[in-house]
């Protein structure tokens, strides 16, 4: 019994772990107009993804946007030591969807983004 309930433990704090690692909100680098947008990580069926929750644009104004509550990030798998790849990432400005991978260390997400040989990448910051 002991070893059943130690396996259970060591399960959950793996999970909890391993969900708080990228789980949070991160403000996205700023598009072309100046725009930042604010992604909440989450679960998504033991894999990653993240939705768009709040737009702002260059002066710091909330501004709404009809891509709020759309997943911009999708289906990442968590590597180890803070690199998630295997999934997509959305961009609503050119509505195009790229292979992406991610690297997180402390608050800073490096989130890149490639179709075929073309590959674009931006810095994101924990904000909660």
């Amino acid at each position: 019994m002991k070893k059943l309930t130690l396996a259970a433990i060591l399960a959950l704090t793996a999970t909890a772990s391993h969900a708080d690692g990228i789980s949070g909100i991160f403000q996205t680098q700023a598009n072309d107009d100046g725009n930042v947008g604010f992604v909440e990580f989450y679960d998504c069926g033991g894999k990653f993804c993240g939705k768009l929750i709040r737009s702002f644009d260059k002066a710091g104004k909330e501004i709404s946007s009809p891509n709020t509550g759309k997943n911009i990030v999708a289906n990442m798998s968590e590597d180890g030591n803070g690199k998630f790849s295997g999934g997509t990432i959305w961009d609503p400005g050119a509505d195009k969807t790229y292979k992406s991978k991610m690297q997180l260390d402390g608050k800073t997400l490096s989130v890149s983004g490639c179709v075929t040989v073309f590959c674009k990448t931006q810095t994101w910051t924990r904000v909660k």
